[in-house]
């Protein structure tokens, strides 16, 4: 899954190529606004600002259109859109990072590895490559340091990087040895043959047994760290969740998810919007850690035991078909432990 959003404080004007930089509010991003000229018309927008852009790569440029950093006309575009004259262009500029992945001696949990590719069981707390107020202990500087070559196609600060899992979310995540591989496995992921299948523990009930939730997500309207469902918002894209109940604990209901699209945050707002918002989400269901008495209502010194102090998410099992031999594999991760701390607390009460 990662924890970005368009500064809609910015002040838009009729600037040329050079661009207007807003005056950003403290930790807010910086936006440039721009008017397309008529020598720019028919070039690829990712093209356009790189070259208006001073100090970046046209890599770290396609990273952050990617990333929803840059509106055309209000709406969010793909890097490779071509250019009208008049239109208006609105650009978050990302943080100017290093061109090179500083490599640290941080252990890996490897749960399969060959020529093309290594799958990774990817802690809880760890970050999946560097970014605003992240720059160290990340899963790409842990890979740096184990791996003499990684693919390039992500750019300088995301070699391997297929996909991704939010910092706190546990479990499967894929990396790339090589750029064949990378982009055949980013193949299957954007046409959505790789089958993800998530653990959750929700704080809440949910009704069905089983059941798929449509809804669209897009930035939230005032919270710049968060997702929300969205209709009709130039920042929507559709999203699609099945989710299975497993068993249910009172006030409490452990969720097999299977998520059919990969938004940002998805899993989580989907529950949320569901009623029964992931356990322990500190931006989607409130609480920041879990005790005995959340769980079981025991208000001795028992009680005050912590159990959880992350969301209860774990990406548990990736089924997709290896790039080379063309065979299906599934690689699963374990539950880790503050989970099973979890689950053993809920079984008990």
């Amino acid at each position: 899954m990662k924890d970005e959003s368009v500064n809609d404080n910015s002040i838009e004007d009729d600037s040329d190529i050079d661009g207007s930089a807003t005056d950003p509010i403290a930790g807010e991003p910086v936006c440039r606004d721009f008017v397309v000229p008529e020598s720019a018309v028919g070039q690829r927008i990712d093209l356009f600002l790189t070259q208006a852009s001073d100090g970046f790569s046209r890599s770290q440029i396609t990273q952050a259109i990617q990333a929803d950093g840059a509106t055309l006309d209000g709406r969010t575009v793909r890097p490779s859109v071509k250019l009208k004259a008049g239109q208006k262009i609105r650009f978050r500029v990302p943080e100017p990072v290093s061109d090179d992945t500083i490599g640290e001696n941080i252990p890996l949990d490897i749960l399969y590895e060959d020529d093309g590719f290594v799958v990774v069981n990817k802690p809880p707390g760890m970050v999946v490559h560097p970014a605003r107020g992240n720059w160290t202990g990340t899963l790409t500087s842990a890979l740096a340091f184990r791996f003499q070559a990684l693919s390039d196609v992500g750019g300088p600060t995301r070699p391997g990087i297929v996909h991704r899992l939010d910092r706190d979310t546990s479990g499967v995540i894929v990396v790339a040895k090589t750029n064949a591989v990378h982009m055949n496995l980013a193949d299957q992921f954007a046409n959505r043959t790789v089958e993800k299948e998530y653990f959750a523990i929700a704080a809440g009930k949910l009704d069905r047994d089983r059941d798929i939730i449509d809804a669209p997500i897009g930035r939230h309207p005032y919270q710049r760290d968060k997702m929300a469902i969205r209709e009709n918002h130039t920042t929507s894209k559709t999203a699609s969740t099945f989710y299975e109940v497993i068993s249910r604990h009172g006030r409490f209901t452990q969720v097999r998810v299977l998520p059919k699209t990969g938004r940002t945050h998805q899993i989580r707002v989907h529950l949320s919007h569901a009623g029964a918002p992931v356990l322990c989400d500190r931006l989607y269901a409130g609480h920041a850690e879990v005790t005995v008495a959340m769980l079981t209502g025991v208000r001795d010194e028992t009680g005050k035991r912590v159990v959880l102090e992350r969301q209860a998410l774990h990406a548990k099992r990736l089924t997709l078909t290896h790039p080379q031999s063309g065979k299906s594999m599934t690689f699963e991760a374990p539950l880790p432990d503050d989970i099973r701390r979890v689950i053993e607390v809920l079984s008990s009460s």
